[in-house]
């Protein structure tokens, strides 16, 4: 392998992509992402947004086939480095004997039959931690024995990773399964790099060698106060003038480079605040709101007040509309009496600022819910990337962004924009 090669950026492919967390996270790493592969039309509209440059397959993975991805994409008959996605769990509770071949299995298993087809050198399998357990874990250890059948080794020591931990302001805790092809070692699981910034809330702080992290005010506190403009009560953005950030804030707002983020610069305005549509609470729930305590939660709506010096609780999606359209409890700013907005979300989730959601607050919360946050992403991708030998490459070009109108578009719309059948149930 020439040098030359060794700094050519590798490539990926998302599965379950959602809005594009994982695609992100992978992007900072030094990897080109050339396909994405999500059923929800609204969620492929903001992905392809903010990846205008890659595709977006807007389709149900089990309706779709290796060779449809890489023929819809750049890929066409390259060697594919990493294939990765989080299956939805809808389906892990109920464990029996399973085919791979029987259509009404879970998810899980068409992201298996997928890598498979698509024999990319390493794969990551993002899930929730309770799959380690109880009967899960009988699952789980299922899929691991499937492939290794199919000549692929599996890291059986599997670990449950917590955001907290690699400079991520918010408690959330995801499982990583990694596994290569064969002819590959597999990676070492990413190391610490922070400890959370809740350990800045205990009578006696903990002794780590690990830095604090970013706190929830390191987030957010230079973003404009939305109370004061009338204009985000119908429009999601506004011109306003940003505060002093924090160095975490600071890589947000791309104010500052960082050695090792390797993702296209985005030609973006930063005078502008985005993703900011507010919220309008009753009298009553503002009172509520202002008389509780940072780090407590509301006794009605049950709702926790963010405390400013320790970390975000792991951020929901809620439900859509075809399981009852239930909206997740959504975390008290931790000064003003309002529920935080879907910017104020995104920065908790480490997105940074020119990456947009989709206009509505429902749309927009369940999109930075459903995802993994980048930062989290970016120190698995890394993992990846060092046992591909890559040596990273900053890239020289600056991307643009997509049309605003693929943030606006309705249901209805997005359907028809991406062909989809109109009597698909979407999760």
């Amino acid at each position: 392998m020439t040098q030359e090669e060794r700094e050519e950026r590798p490539i990926g492919v998302d599965l379950f992509a959602g809005a594009g967390g994982m695609t992100l996270g992978f992007e900072q790493a030094g990897f080109d992402v050339l396909a994405s592969v999500e059923m929800d039309p609204i969620h492929c509209a903001t992905h392809e947004f903010n990846f205008p440059f890659w595709s977006i397959l807007c389709k149900d993975v089990s309706q779709t086939t290796g060779e449809e991805i890489r023929n819809l994409s750049l890929i066409g008959n390259r060697d594919i480095d990493v294939v990765f996605g989080g299956p939805p769990c809808q389906g892990f509770s109920v464990i029996g004997k399973r085919n791979l071949d029987d259509p009404r299995n879970s998810l899980i298993f068409q992201f298996m039959r997928l890598v498979l087809e698509l024999k990319p050198k390493f794969f990551v399998m993002e899930n929730v931690k309770g799959l380690t357990t109880g009967k899960h874990q009988q699952f789980l250890q299922q899929i691991i024995s499937e492939f290794k059948l199919k000549d692929y080794e599996v890291e059986e020591n599997y670990q449950v990773l917590n955001a907290a931990n690699y400079g991520v302001p918010q408690s959330r805790k995801r499982l990583f399964i990694l596994g290569c092809r064969k002819d590959f070692s597999l990676p070492k699981y990413p190391q610490p790099i922070t400890k959370s910034a809740k350990s800045n809330l205990l009578k006696k702080p903990e002794v780590s060698p690990l830095a604090i992290g970013p706190t929830v005010w390191d987030a957010i506190k230079d973003i404009p106060e939305v109370e004061k403009y009338s204009h985000l009560w119908l429009k999601d953005s506004v011109v306003a003038p940003y505060g002093k950030p924090s160095d975490y804030a600071r890589q947000l707002r791309a104010l500052c480079s960082l050695e090792d983020d390797y993702s296209y610069q985005r030609e973006y305005d930063p005078r502008i605040i985005t993703s900011s549509l507010r919220t309008k609470h009753s009298p009553e729930s503002v009172k509520k709101f202002a008389a509780t305590l940072p780090g407590k939660i509301e006794p009605t709506s049950r709702f926790l007040k963010l405390h400013p010096e320790g970390v975000c609780n792991t951020l929901r999606a809620g439900t859509s509309s075809s399981r009852g359209a239930f909206t997740s409890p959504r975390p008290i700013h931790p000064f003003t009496p309002r529920c935080i907005t879907v910017r104020e979300a995104a920065r908790l989730h480490s997105y940074p600022d020119w990456f947009r959601f989709h206009v509505t607050k429902w749309h927009g919360f369940r999109q930075v819910g459903n995802s993994v946050p980048p930062l989290l992403a970016k120190a698995v991708a890394a993992a990846i990337r060092d046992s591909l030998g890559v040596v990273p490459s900053q890239p020289q070009v600056r991307q643009q962004l997509g049309g605003e109108k693929l943030l606006e578009i309705k249901m209805s719309e997005a359907r028809r924009y991406y062909n989809v059948d109109q009597s698909q149930q979407l999760e």
